[in-house]
């Protein structure tokens, strides 16, 4: 029995290398598709404006103002109103340049038993407009400290010396001995010691001082305005 042949194909079944050949031959064919352009631009408008204002000329130009809190141009402010280190400039506003040259103005030397009297004295000086700073034994004196060093510490360091007579005075020796001591520290300066006669006649009146003006202390104020007015007239003397 003859065998029937069948005629072979003219096309052959590709192979899977074929196929993958034919993709990416027809894949570079392809035209690539335009993308679209975006009218805005890729940058944001901050983005934008940032990159103006380093560019422009314009907005550099100009410094920047004193009034902004963030501007470091302008230097702090010095106009404090408080200022320690400048004392006022006259002894009527209660003050002179070589006032401060001492801790205090004035310095009162008084018997313990006239205390009160010192009192009324200190806070009369330190109440007035010239605000004078005064120094009262038991109230700055250093506790602890030795009573000649301490007496003596109080009269360096006060330009004025009121010495409160009174018959108290003239029996303690301590009120004797500031007596001599602030005759023998400033023997020249005159107006510096200022004495305060109260409750004594003038025969009373030390010796020791005959040779200068006393305050009389049987006025209605005890004295206090002229001590005053004495105080401050030797504070505006100084250099």
């Amino acid at each position: 029995m003859a065998s029937s042949s069948f005629p072979a194909s003219s096309t052959q079944p590709k192979k899977p290398r074929d196929k993958i050949a034919d993709w990416f031959r027809q894949a570079l064919l392809k035209k690539p598709k335009k993308m679209p352009v975006s009218r805005e631009s890729p940058l944001s408008d901050g983005s934008q404006t940032a990159t103006q204002d380093m560019l422009s000329p314009e907005r550099h130009s100009s410094p920047p103002s004193h009034n902004s809190p963030q501007s470091l141009s302008s230097p702090p402010s010095c106009s404090s109103g408080m200022s320690p280190t400048s004392p006022p400039t006259h002894v009527g506003s209660s003050s002179s340049s070589g006032r401060w040259s001492k801790d205090y103005d004035v310095c009162v030397c008084h018997s313990e038993e006239d205390l009160e009297a010192a009192q009324e004295l200190v806070s009369y000086l330190e109440g007035s407009k010239a605000s004078l700073r005064c120094f009262l034994q038991l109230r700055d004196a250093a506790p602890g400290g030795a009573i000649v060093s301490e007496l003596c510490q109080a009269l360096s360091s006060s330009h004025c010396r009121v010495l409160l007579i009174t018959p108290g005075f003239l029996r303690d020796p301590w009120c004797k001995y500031q007596m001599l001591q602030a005759l023998t520290e400033a023997p020249g300066k005159e107006g510096c010691t200022i004495p305060l006669l109260s409750g004594l006649t003038r025969a009373a009146y030390p010796p020791e001082l005959r040779f200068m003006y006393y305050v009389d202390g049987r006025g209605q104020d005890g004295g206090f305005y002229q001590v005053k007015e004495a105080v401050i007239h030797y504070l505006e003397t100084l250099s």
